[in-house]
């Protein structure tokens, strides 16, 4: 599969750049893209969710009345979880919700998602532009120039730039990443990937 590689302006510069099969032209697996996303997701969570249970409620803990002969039920201190202000039964405490994918299988994934892209024709190649200062208004005029300002768009570099880092994070469905960057869920969330052609280099001789 061959892109044509356009510039700033959203013309054709009249070259194109060839797509390597074992990047975007693989047998799409929708469970590695599961297990990957899952992961990227659940490493996201702080975890940091917590309530007190009845050993660790401050209060009294001497017996509220005695055992029997009293015609109600027994009852023990003050952080019984069922009087107001108690402990939780059972409640959440910090955990790590983070776990792991073998490597092989997020690569799987990630090429998995780049397949997809390519079928549904949300690639696009870029010549290697200069942003010397940061100004957003040049960047949305980029994006309307590529007829992608209503998209929810990912600009792939080669290597970071801050100029252009600053200029896109106040555009709503825009963000830039580098190639080291680029994961599953990034790409399955993007409706537009936009890649430079430096940055497609890297990602396809990364690929061999």
């Amino acid at each position: 599969m061959e892109l044509e590689v356009l510039n700033i302006t959203g013309k054709g510069t009249g070259k194109k750049v060839k797509l390597n099969d074992d990047v975007f032209g693989i047998e799409p697996n929708d469970h590695a893209i599961y297990l990957d996303i899952k992961q990227i997701m659940a490493n996201r969570r702080q975890g940091t969710h917590s309530t007190k249970e009845r050993g660790e409620v401050a209060g009294s803990t001497k017996k509220i009345k005695r055992q029997k002969g009293t015609g109600t039920a027994r009852f023990g201190d003050i952080k019984n979880p069922l009087f107001r202000g108690g402990g939780r039964v059972f409640g959440p405490s910090p955990r790590n919700y983070g776990g792991k994918v073998n490597r092989k299988v997020k690569e799987l994934a990630r090429k998995s998602a780049l397949t997809y892209k390519a079928r549904n024709n949300q690639l696009m190649v870029v010549e290697d532009f200069p942003f010397e200062t940061p100004k957003t208004k040049d960047f949305a005029e980029i994006r309307r120039n590529l007829k992608i300002d209503d998209k929810k768009t990912i600009l792939v570099l080669n290597e970071r730039n801050k100029n252009l880092y600053l200029s896109s994070r106040n555009l709503q469905n825009s963000k830039v990443l580098t190639v080291s960057e680029l994961n599953t869920y990034e790409i399955m969330n993007a409706t537009a990937l936009l890649f430079v052609e430096s940055s497609l280099d890297v990602l396809q001789n990364n690929a061999q």
